[in-house]
């Protein structure tokens, strides 16, 4: 195969691949990319477990499920005679961060952390908490050692970069200097603590009074009092998490469709992989439009077209013709908008899926599509 083909098979049947993770802007089908990798890797013989981000029920009626939920759950009808299986979930990042929490304080603690508003608040629709819970589950699922291959469908961030930066910026925040200043009061008591801090810190309180609130910034001091013990958990499984990521065992795909701006995106993942010497397996480009008579070009069916129609005769044919003049002039425009991307990752391995006609919406339509994943169409 030329080394400018991704190879998809070879990827899934390695044992060394421990982790897929499939990246890339909204809306180019990285979901269903990543549901089809998981089937195609458990039909194989490999036991899988798919985490996906993307809250449509059609994917869960894809793999025969009645609902995914923060729970692995098992896929009937994927798997081989050698002991391959798949398990599916969907990521709930509150849920997720709910966890932490209970999982690295005590109960009384736990129990102060998840009441609080400010958590609450932080939990449910923080910028970059489902990027950072994301790695968390991602982590948990490692850590549990109960399959030999994970594959990760990525929250679509706005920025190409939101996800690789999201745990360091979480920890970070956690863990910075401001959060640490707001929690003083609710450690050492409130008044007492203003005493001994003197008017400076006074000036600060009512600033921040001002502008957030008195209950908020009580709401934000009581919760990263309670949260202190966690701290240093936070930064030390981001670590972790990124260190995971940077290793041989990891293969990052980056799916886009032949349009510039999902190209564009494309291209700032690649460039981004490249310079953290993540390990990229290549591009996967969705939704290629290709026709079953290439040799008739679309000016040729176009022009036949007009010329049925003058006669007045075999309207069919001629709607037939138009439809596939579309298809070549839609093909031909993909093919300098990809080529525009080639050129520029020349080292970057690509692999093209073709646009079905319908929707992805039982086991068979994934199946269709990790064929193509492995170049079988």
């Amino acid at each position: 195969m030329s080394p400018g083909v991704l190879d998809v098979d070879a990827m899934l049947s390695d044992p060394a691949t421990r982790i897929v993770v499939c990246c890339g802007s909204g809306g180019v089908g990285k979901t269903t990319t990543s549901a089809a990798l998981a089937v195609r890797a458990a039909d194989a013989g490999r036991t899988v477990v798919v985490l996906t981000i993307d809250p449509a029920r059609r994917l869960a009626q894809a793999l025969g499920l009645t609902r995914l939920d923060n729970t692995p759950r098992v896929v009937d009808g994927v798997g081989s005679a050698g002991g391959g299986r798949l398990w599916a979930m969907q990521l709930d990042m509150k849920r997720t961060f709910d966890e932490i929490v209970e999982e690295h304080s005590s109960p009384q603690r736990s129990r102060q952390i998840l009441s609080n508003p400010f958590y609450q608040s932080l939990s449910s629709s923080f910028a970059g908490t489902q990027e950072y819970m994301a790695m968390e589950k991602l982590g948990q699922l490692r850590a549990m050692g109960d399959w030999d291959l994970i594959v990760v469908d990525t929250p679509p961030s706005r920025s190409a970069l939101d996800f690789l930066d999201a745990p360091q910026r979480m920890a970070r925040f956690l863990d910075g200097r401001m959060l640490r200043l707001l929690a003083a009061p609710a450690k050492a008591g409130g008044r007492a603590y203003l005493k001994v801090v003197g008017a400076g810190f006074t000036l600060f309180a009512r600033i921040l009074t001002k502008i957030l609130g008195a209950q908020v910034l009580t709401d934000v001091s009581a919760f990263v009092g309670a949260l202190d013990t966690m701290f240093g958990g936070f930064r030390e499984r981001a670590e972790a998490t990124y260190k995971m990521l940077s290793r041989p065992g990891t293969a990052f795909l980056v799916v886009a469709t032949p349009e510039p701006d999902a190209l564009r995106e494309a291209s700032y993942f690649v460039e981004r992989l490249n310079n953290d010497a993540m390990p990229l397996a290549g591009v996967i480009i969705n939704r290629v439009h290709r026709s079953a008579v290439p040799k008739l070009s679309g000016q040729r069916a176009e022009t036949a077209a007009e010329a049925l129609e003058e006669m007045g005769d075999q309207e069919l044919t001629a709607a037939v013709l138009r439809i596939h003049a579309e298809v070549m002039f839609t093909a031909r425009r993909e093919q300098r908008i990809t080529a525009r991307f080639t050129k520029a990752h020349p080292e970057v391995a690509l692999r093209e899926i073709p646009a079905l006609a319908g929707e992805v919406h039982d086991l068979a339509a994934l199946r269709v599509v990790g064929a193509a994943l492995a170049g079988e169409q």
